[in-house]
């Protein structure tokens, strides 16, 4: 038996939210009010449509989801079609990504669609680990999000790697697509050894003549890179396209050849090369800090060679744009920054007279700084991170001697407290949290420029040293980006330099990375997360390469298979 609701509304109200409506009040009927009748419509929904209608929103869940936007898409209410957009793009994560974006499709919703492909290109890992959904899709797929420049991976290895889980879930059926997932990996990004001791021995490929021709061009590319210093190989090539970076390393500002500078390099990881940009809006500016809010960058304090500077200045990269925030109520260099809880967090520092004790925090909602209580001793060249729900900073110089001491602040009992002594004093020195530990890089002991660091074990209680870097620095920045840590430029004792290397924990080592193209000391560094421009900060962009086609246009008729 047909189901039979009859709705009072104000017509004008529901002309304005529904054209479903208009048109039937256009057709028919008199007066401010009308009597809807509604076929086939459980009451509940009926109710959801009323509270959207009258409120702008409605009670959604994963249960109700389907049948409201069907609902929204029958009765002609975009406003309610685009609310349950947003209720779906707030719920992505890794494990239902893919069903979303599938369903996105199916529902002809844009704007869901988009943002849910860019959910999967960039969290493609955790998708892969996480996502059962993974492995049911299709080749075709497969291969158009490994063709994606936007495609976040670390490294082509684990992109192969990944052709391999998929293609051993049914191997049997499967093996035919192999030759076309691999072309799709940008073979030419990895190492000969790699190649021959990794892929051309595993199994689905070495008896398979097929996946041999697939792989025939990587192995003469890479074959000859072998003879090649790195800077002679062509990454123009398709087979060693770099992907675009989903995360951007910054440095900012600093000291070189005698002067401050209000520089700005980038750095892509995928290419390993730095990129100049000049920033006329900002002045020069060195021994500052920065911290990241919202993807914008916050450089605080300063000196520029006259002046000390108290400001508080924002940097867009999106629009590529500097813009003033409150000033602090003391001018610092040397200053130790960091963020916690969405504030930002200006330690000590040296203010043209003398080294400081006091500490401020800046609330970006408010634009205002407040004092806190000063810490515990007098710190310049100091530096601070943030771990576990506190403030820690380590190091520095208070005037006469160079100091091991470290200081945590706690923010809810506003105080600060001693913390476990660096096994060696540091100034200049770098702080960070990198995987639930502490980090002391480099610095000046009061002797000379160190090259030794050291590390902090919550677990512990203890510090104990890590393998050296390559290079005794201080002032320098260093930044944690795709699980490693970087450290960039400094002074080495002798001259500013311009070298960068990383740490990776898992291996126990340093690699040398990409140099920046000006040698700089009292510079520093952040990270920024997917900015939403993140290919104008790429190799791509700067070298002006084309964009390759667009994955979702390639040829539907690609055999597939699940």
């Amino acid at each position: 038996m047909t189901e039979r609701r009859f709705l009072r509304f104000t017509r004008a109200l529901l002309s304005v939210r529904s054209p479903y409506f208009k048109s039937l009040f256009t057709k028919n009927s008199h007066g401010d009010y009308d009597e809807v009748e509604i076929l086939d419509t459980p009451g509940d929904l009926v109710s959801l449509l009323i509270e959207y209608i009258y409120s702008n929103s409605c009670r959604l869940t994963k249960d109700n989801i389907d049948r409201v936007l069907a609902a929204s898409e029958r009765f002609q209410i975009p406003g309610l079609r685009e609310y349950c957009a947003q209720y779906l793009n707030f719920g992505l994560k890794p494990e239902n990504a893919l069903g979303l974006l599938r369903y996105a499709r199916s529902r002809n919703l844009p704007d869901l669609a988009s943002l849910a492909h860019r959910y999967v290109t960039t969290h493609f890992h955790e998708i892969v680990l996480r996502s059962d959904e993974f492995y049911r899709m299709d080749a075709r797929r497969l291969a158009e999000y490994l063709r994606d420049d936007f495609l976040n991976a670390r490294s082509e290895e684990l992109v192969f790697e990944t052709v391999i889980k998929w293609v051993a879930v049914d191997s049997e059926k499967r093996i035919e697509f192999l030759p076309q997932l691999l072309r799709s990996v940008r073979f030419g990004l990895v190492s000969y050894k790699f190649l021959t001791e990794q892929v051309l021995p595993h199994p689905f490929i070495a008896n398979n003549e097929k996946t041999q021709i697939a792989l025939y061009e990587p192995s003469v590319f890479l074959a000859e890179a072998e003879s090649k210093p790195a800077f002679e190989i062509d990454i123009n090539d398709p087979l060693a396209r770099p992907r675009i970076p989903n995360q951007i390393l910054f440095a900012l500002g600093g000291w070189s050849a005698g002067a401050p500078t209000n520089f700005i390099e980038t750095y892509d990881a995928r290419s390993d090369r730095w990129f100049l940009h000049v920033s006329e809006d900002a002045p020069p500016s060195s021994y500052h800090g920065l911290v990241v809010l919202d993807n914008k960058i916050y450089m605080v304090g300063g000196f520029d060679g006259n002046t000390h500077f108290s400001n508080t200045r924002v940097y867009d990269p999106t629009t590529q744009t500097w813009e003033e925030k409150a000033c602090m109520y003391y001018p610092r260099c040397y200053v130790s920054v960091c963020e916690l809880a969405g504030k930002i967090y200006a330690l000590g520092g040296y203010d043209g007279r003398t080294r400081m004790r006091s500490a401020e925090r800046y609330s970006p909602g408010d634009n205002q700084w407040e004092l806190l209580e000063p810490m515990q001793r007098q710190r310049s060249d100091a530096s601070a991170c943030s771990a576990r729900g506190k403030v820690f900073i380590c190091g520095g110089f208070n005037g006469q001697e160079v100091l091991n001491s470290v200081e945590a602040y706690d923010p809810d009992a506003r105080t600060w407290t001693y913390f476990r002594p660096m096994l060696s004093p540091r100034s200049g020195v770098s702080f960070v949290c990198y995987r639930g530990s502490l980090y002391a890089l480099g610095g000046f002991n009061g002797f000379g420029r160190m090259n030794s660091s050291e590390c902090y074990d919550f677990d512990t209680g203890h510090w104990q040293e890590i393998p050296p870097m390559h290079t005794a620095r201080s002032n320098f920045a260093a930044t944690v980006m795709e699980d490693l840590v970087y450290v960039v430029g400094g002074f080495n004792g002798t001259t500013t330099i311009s070298n960068v290397e990383c740490y990776d924990k898992t291996t126990d080592r340093w690699y040398d990375v990409g140099w920046m193209n000006i040698n700089r000391s009292a510079l520093a560094a952040c990270v920024l997360t997917d900015p939403p421009n993140k290919r104008e900060y790429s190799y791509l962009s700067k070298a002006q390469v084309p964009d390759l086609p667009d994955p979702s246009s390639s040829n539907n008729n690609t055999n597939t298979t699940k």
